[in-house]
This record gives C-alpha cells, structure tokens and sequence, in this order.
C-alpha cells in the first residue's frame, strides 16, 4: 500500500530513505520520463506553518533545496550530490492548508562537477500565485554504487 496522498496521484517518494526531508515534508516527486520538467509536491499540513499561522519560511527553503535535486534529476547521472548554495526569495505569505505546493524549474548550466538550477514553488491550480524563487548550485560527489 503506498503512502502517497491522494491529492499526489502519479508522484512519488525520491526512493531511499530520506529521514529528514521525510520528517519536515513529506516532499514527493514526478519525473518526466523524456528527461524535461520534473516537478516536486508537498501536501500543506498544520505542522508547515509557523506561530503566525503562515507558511514557514524554512519549509520553503527546505522544499526548495529539495527541488534542486528533483529538477537536475537527469544531470546528476547516477551521481549522489550535495548543495553547494541555494538562495530562496519569499515572494508571498500564505496559508495554504490542504493545498498542494509544486517546485519546477530549469538547468541554467551542468558543468563536469556543477549543476547550477533556477525554479518556483507555487501553490497547484494557483500559478498566479508563486510563494517563492530560488536559485542553487548542486556538486557531484561521488558515483552511486
């Protein structure tokens, strides 16, 4: 049985365990199988939300370093990777309880150890409505055994 939410039909885990992201997220994935735009998915619960009762600002960012990952999918070329730097822009405070938040973006530039990666995380069905940008730096480190 798959715990992935309804709302996420077609998405899933980043496979492995991933005991953090797990714990703060759960964050989803779905992986265009021609190697395009690969999105990432957090279903909006109580505990993403900070004492003002708006999305919390590390939610964001850790959702975003996520979709780092997600988006250099394909570049990573069965290498594991580690962040170099992410910078996140807040561009809206929410409460979107229940929602659903989709991160995508592009490869700006994949060097021999480099990604360099852009995206947007926006509320689903509400593109109008973009939460935040980010921009971030992945280094290969080693090949997946």
């Amino acid at each position: 049985m798959s715990d992935t939410p309804k709302k996420l039909e077609g998405y899933t885990k980043w496979g492995g365990e991933e005991p953090f992201e797990d714990y703060v997220g759960p964050f989803y994935m779905k992986l265009d199988p021609e190697g395009g735009k690969h999105v990432s998915a957090l279903v909006v619960d109580e505990h993403h939300l900070n004492g003002g009762g708006f999305l919390h600002g590390g939610l964001l960012m850790t959702f975003a370093d996520y979709a780092l990952f997600v988006i250099a999918h394909s570049e990573l070329d069965e290498h594991y990777g580690v962040t170099v730097s992410c910078q996140t822009d807040f561009l809206k405070g929410t409460d979107p309880r229940g929602k659903v938040l989709l991160a995508h973006g592009e490869v700006t530039r994949n060097t021999r150890s480099l990604i360099f990666v852009r995206g947007e995380i926006i509320i689903e069905d509400e593109p109008e409505n973009k939460l935040a940008t980010f921009t971030g730096i992945i280094k290969r480190v080693a090949p997946k055994s």
